[in-house]
């Protein structure tokens, strides 16, 4: 069963790039994570915000699965050991661009999770909300294209 496990994961990828099927999934998940963020945002701007909390709790635990289950393993298996020799070369630069950024909106995302769920203490908590959620927001989406750049780099351009 995890041999037939590990096979898939690293079969060919089904977007037609030079992928594996493991990078494939990556992908699509991580922009329906940047889906629902953009959903919560607007359910926020309707003014729904229980469901808005819900749908940015279901991003921020799709995202934060993805990221450490597969992100961290890849940054730390193949980018960073070429750390700082490489930057100027390959997709090395703008890979670590994109693990610093997403590493900060990995943080800034789930500590407003956890304190719009109230599950940090109250010296933790902060009441401007519209300040915390919009500059994780951007800097999330940020993330994201920086990611979709990394993946159009290295899968499709084979830099």
């Amino acid at each position: 069963m995890e041999a037939c496990l590990n096979d898939l994961l690293k079969s060919p990828g089904f977007l037609g790039t030079k992928a594996s099927f493991l990078s494939d999934i990556t992908l699509v998940l991580i922009l329906i994570s940047a889906v629902l963020f953009t959903i919560g945002w607007q359910l926020a701007v309707q003014k729904h915000y229980r469901l808005h909390r819900w749908v940015q709790t279901s991003a921020v635990i799709l995202n934060t699965i993805v990221v450490l289950t597969v992100m961290v393993n890849s940054f730390l298996l193949y980018i960073l050991p070429g750390i700082p020799a490489k930057l100027n070369e390959g997709s090395y630069g703008i890979t670590t661009l994109h693990a610093l950024m997403g590493m900060v909106g990995l943080i800034m995302g789930v500590f407003i999770v956890l304190r719009a769920n109230n599950l940090v203490p109250k010296a933790l908590q902060f009441n401007n909300y519209k300040l915390f959620m919009r500059t994780s927001y951007c800097i999330y989406m940020l993330a994201t294209l920086l990611g979709v750049i990394v993946y159009i780099v290295v899968y499709i351009y084979g830099i």
